[in-house]
């Protein structure tokens, strides 16, 4: 028997198998907090898992009474490999959910090398994750930001106060810490894993808006490469904005008190 026959007849279980490696493996986990998202989740889990790069998704919910919880459920059960679902018991803050959402990705047995931050509500588009992916895969960033102020200012359906109020808070930001980046406060984020391993998740200080400022400071402190992706943020269109008052205040003064803690840490 020839090589060439050989190799027709093995084809297809060659091909089955190749197939069956790309669909169970995954480098990448894309970790999207909820709290009272039903209007979303099911659109939002189904986008990102239909992009031509495989991403797992993590659920991280905070015990939403609109049974967002219970929907991921039912969709796990279509895609068993690749959703996954975290359960809080109670509504603690962004910045916390995300920290689990990390933990929980560091401690898999899949050994992720990117892991992503995304919201639920489609402010972030998923078709731009592999635009973050392939900065840090293919151009060797440590942490890819999804910018809103790269080129010039990308946001829709946003008032004019709401675009003053953020795009100042950045100048802000940048003033203070040092850090040269355009959209600190961004939320659309790509980390490698070494990243993530290096920070002490029990010292960061900040829940709210400000824990994704604190989180790309830890990063430039420790010389981590830090590029900027430039994206459209689309304002929401269903479900209800988390933004209030307090999650400001914890910016504005969080990021003098970070600063200061630093000047005196090193």
């Amino acid at each position: 028997m020839t090589h060439w026959q050989i190799s027709c007849i093995f084809a297809p279980y060659l091909e089955k198998m190749n197939t069956a490696l790309v669909e169970t493996f995954s480098d990448s986990l894309v970790i999207i907090p909820t709290y009272n998202e039903i209007e979303n989740i099911e659109s939002i889990i189904r986008v990102t898992l239909l992009q031509a790069h495989h991403f797992d998704v993590l659920i991280v919910d905070d015990n939403s009474p609109d049974g967002t919880a219970q929907r991921v459920k039912q969709l796990q059960q279509e895609f068993p490999d690749r959703l996954f679902l975290a359960e809080r018991t109670e509504k603690t803050g962004l910045g916390t959910a995300y920290i689990h959402g990390f933990l929980w990705g560091l401690r898999s047995e899949k050994r992720y090398s990117y892991f992503f931050e995304m919201d639920a509500d489609f402010s972030h588009n998923p078709s731009d994750l592999i635009r973050l992916y392939r900065a840090c895969k293919e151009q060797h960033a440590d942490m890819a930001i999804g910018s809103r102020y790269v080129k010039g200012v990308n946001v829709v359906n946003w008032p004019l106060r709401r675009i003053l109020l953020s795009y100042g808070a950045s100048f802000y930001v940048r003033l203070i810490t040092g850090m040269r980046v355009q959209d600190p406060t961004a939320g659309f984020i790509c980390y490698r894993r070494k990243v993530l391993e290096s920070i002490d998740f029990d010292k960061i200080k900040f829940v709210g808006y400000a824990f994704q400022i604190e989180m790309k400071y830890k990063a430039y402190v420790k010389k981590f490469r830090l590029s900027e992706v430039s994206i459209v943020f689309t304002d929401r269109v269903r479900g209800k904005s988390k933004m209030n008052a307090s999650i400001i205040r914890e910016a504005i003064f969080g990021v003098i008190a970070m600063r200061v803690r630093q000047l005196f840490s090193s």
